[in-house]
């Protein structure tokens, strides 16, 4: 504990985002620099407490030693808090960029005072490292025998990947987009995580030895099919990390046809253009100059905001189902689980810098998308509803859109990769495997992340696939 008193004499700052008029003329990150004086100020705020409920419990998934790289960072000594931070994370510089930070959350700091700024310390170590070239390959002095086949480049996929060959197993990793990265690489935008920093971190797992195979259709039909019977003859295990890519869909009246696109749909083809051709090539659904309505909250309805504003689009508003969150815990959301109060995002405070207000809507729901007579997307009618998501009689309201988005969450993995070998299903159509072990009702096949426990955090998948490696590698022996 570097200063006792530091939580006592220091309050908490984060560093700030760029200016949100500015950042809205591009697709650079949303983040400013890092300054190494501000950052030990904030580390010396951790209380080194008795019982870090930061990394443990409800905090952090990975289980990361916050009081240690805080205490580290305060006593700049940067390259022990990098060691420190790859002890429990693959990908810190992706958790520190887009993790909701649920270790903050669970600070014990934040009982009375607002807790320390983890995420960003986690951040600037990360981003430190690649600056002074302490993140280097590092692949394995000895190989074993067995081969492990991967479906999905996502986090869980790529951290099982990453502590399979550091185990000595050959990996291959199969991805059906083209481009290595998954969620992190199509389904978070620019904005949050820029894509350099996903291929930098890939480049080091294939210099480690892993071998990456994109435009890979595991299950598939088409001329990028892989077949998963071939996957399991030539390899000693399979692990499905293949994520919850099936989308909620509202299934209201005159639901079918133009201008109702679900959120991913509308995200992956706008980074794809983005990074193919700098949006010249057109192969992607522009918001420019229609009026928008994101229904869904979440981080995913957040990025539909800000790549809607980047389109220059006329009007936008998000729709919510849920009631307004308190600005303070309520008393049936106490510490140290995660806090359940009003959050801006930066989708949020950039709608409200442009248009002059939140564009949050609360306690509404949709009851029929409205069209012309052409099929053209006219607008969507809604009700309010109550805390017991009851419709309010006489609350019926006509909202002009050209462009309406889903972003209503996942409800789980797409089949068509397991088909034929049988799996067993959860209720909620994941691929059914106790967590810690894994394991299918295949016994070569093992599942981990959102496709396994449904849709949740980066850090989450992270922690699912480092323990999956564990129980992978114990399995071959």
């Amino acid at each position: 504990m570097g200063k006792p008193t530091g939580f006592k004499e220091f309050d908490r700052e984060t560093e700030p985002y760029r200016n949100a008029m500015e950042r809205l003329v591009d697709y650079k990150e949303i983040y400013t620099g890092h300054h190494d004086e501000h950052l030990a100020t904030q580390g010396a705020r951790c209380m080194d407490c008795g019982v870090p409920f930061c990394q443990s419990g409800e905090g952090c998934p990975v289980y990361n030693l916050i009081p240690e790289w805080n205490d580290l960072v305060y006593n700049n000594r940067w390259k022990e808090a990098l060691d420190r931070l790859h002890k429990t994370n693959n990908f810190p510089e992706f958790t520190g960029r887009v993790c909701p930070a649920p270790c903050e959350g669970a600070c014990v700091l934040g009982i009375h005072e607002p807790p320390v700024t983890i995420k960003n310390i986690e951040c600037a170590i990360a981003d430190r490292g690649f600056e002074e070239g302490w993140v280097v390959p590092n692949p394995p002095s000895v190989r074993s025998d067995k081969n492990v086949a991967v479906i999905g480049s996502g986090p869980a996929g790529l951290a099982a990947a990453a502590q399979l060959n550091h185990a000595g197993h050959t990996v291959t990793v199969y991805e059906r987009d083209d481009r290595i990265g998954g969620l992190l690489m199509y389904g978070i935008p620019n904005m949050k995580l820029e894509k350099d920093v996903v291929d930098r971190r890939v480049n080091l797992l294939r210099e480690e030895g892993i071998e990456f195979v994109a435009n890979a259709d595991v299950g598939g039909s088409g001329d990028n099919a892989v077949s998963m019977d071939q996957l399991l003859a030539d390899n000693h295990a399979v692990l499905l990390a293949t994520g919850a890519t099936t989308p909620r869909d509202l299934k209201i009246d005159h639901r079918e046809g133009k201008g109702v696109h679900f959120a991913m749909e509308f995200l992956l083809q706008n980074t794809k253009s983005l990074l193919d051709s700098e949006l010249e090539d057109g192969n992607y659904i522009s918001a420019k100059d229609k009026h928008v309505i994101v229904i869904g909250g979440g981080d995913t309805g957040t990025d539909c905001i800000g790549t809607s504003l980047r389109h220059g689009c006329k009007s936008l508003v998000n729709f919510e189902i849920m009631p307004r969150p308190p600005v303070d815990r309520s008393d049936n959301n106490p510490w140290p689980t995660w806090p359940l109060i009003f959050r801006v995002d930066y989708g949020h405070e950039e709608a409200a810098a442009k248009f002059g207000n939140d564009p949050r809507v609360y306690s509404i729901s949709g009851k029929e998308f409205v069209r012309d007579e052409d099929g053209n997307l006219l607008g969507i009618n809604t009700v309010e509803v109550d805390k017991n998501f009851e419709e309010i009689p006489g609350t019926t309201q006509f909202w002009e859109a050209d462009l309406i988005l889903l972003s209503m969450g996942f409800v789980g993995p797409e089949h068509y990769v397991s088909e034929g070998l049988g799996l067993e299903l959860d209720q909620r159509s994941n691929y059914k495997a106790e967590y810690e072990e894994f394991q299918t009702s295949h016994p070569k096949v093992f599942a981990a992340g959102d496709c396994r426990r449904g849709q949740s955090l980066v850090v989450r998948a992270i922690d699912e696939g480092r323990k999956v490696a564990e129980k992978i590698d114990a399995f071959l022996g």
